[in-house]
């Protein structure tokens, strides 16, 4: 047993050190330094030492905080458009509650909200979905769908009503935005405001309202709420709707019925 426990501390050791050798910290300070410069058209290489440290320190959380810090710092920092692209994809893999701040700030510009918020997306924090959610009266109508979306794929639920009074929205992007996203987010609440919709829906929204609905009785079903999710995929079988639509309720319905 000792032996094993020594050859398990002597592994880890050996891991540390390798991951220590991968990082060369004066490279990475120089990578740094040139992000403040950094620019389209330059050669994008001289930033490979941060995707580097951000590799190597999969396994390290402690590292991960000092890279993401600094990447924040950068991006607060008053760089180029091009840099705050390349901070902004780094913040997708190390981003935390830390960075949130700094992200939702990039939120409201036409140039900065799609990579703003695909960060935000992937960071697990409550506070992330918030900043998006709040962000919804600032951005203008062609920010709108982005936002939206991503409140779709964060399933957020306290959304529900805001989205549902897109529905009816003069721009069409934005209707279809917010009926996909209702979709996902999939919960009985989510259901009914789209079910209630879809009783006076505009001639433009009869498919994009199909379609989320299809996509919410998926969520419904996957939840374990099966009743709901088949009552959903029975007002999806009229006559009225479109072929592809009643061949994938009909398949729902199959789906649950084989569902214990």
């Amino acid at each position: 047993m000792i032996n094993k426990n020594i050859s398990k501390m002597t592994r880890a050791a050996g891991i540390a050190a390798t991951t220590a050798a991968e990082i060369d910290s004066a490279a990475v300070d120089k990578a740094f330094e040139t992000l403040k410069t950094y620019d389209w058209g330059v050669d994008r290489n001289i930033l490979n030492p941060i995707d580097q440290a951000i590799n190597a320190t999969q396994d390290e959380p402690a590292a991960r905080h000092v890279l993401e810090k600094r990447l924040m710092d950068a991006l607060t920092g008053g760089i180029s458009r091009a840099a705050q692209d390349y901070v902004c994809r780094k913040l997708r893999t190390v981003g935390t509650v830390q960075s949130i701040k700094a992200l939702a700030a990039l939120l409201p510009a036409e140039e900065t909200s799609h990579i703003a918020r695909y960060a935000l997306e992937r960071i697990e924090d409550e506070k992330a979905t918030e900043v998006m959610r709040d962000a919804m009266p600032k951005v203008s109508n062609k920010l709108k769908p982005g936002i939206i979306g991503s409140l779709g794929i964060r399933r957020d639920k306290m959304s529900i009503k805001t989205l549902s009074r897109f529905l009816g929205d003069s721009d069409i992007q934005v209707a279809r935005a917010a009926a996909y996203s209702l979709g996902l987010i999939g919960t009985s609440d989510a259901a009914r405001e789209l079910s209630n919709f879809s009783k006076n829906v505009p001639a433009g929204m009869q498919i994009p309202i199909a379609d989320a609905r299809l996509i919410c009785a998926e969520q419904l079903l996957a939840d374990g709420k099966k009743s709901e999710a088949v009552a959903l995929y029975k007002g999806l079988n009229d006559d009225d709707q479109p072929k592809h639509v009643k061949v994938a309720a009909m398949k729902g319905i199959l789906t649950a019925a084989a569902k214990k």
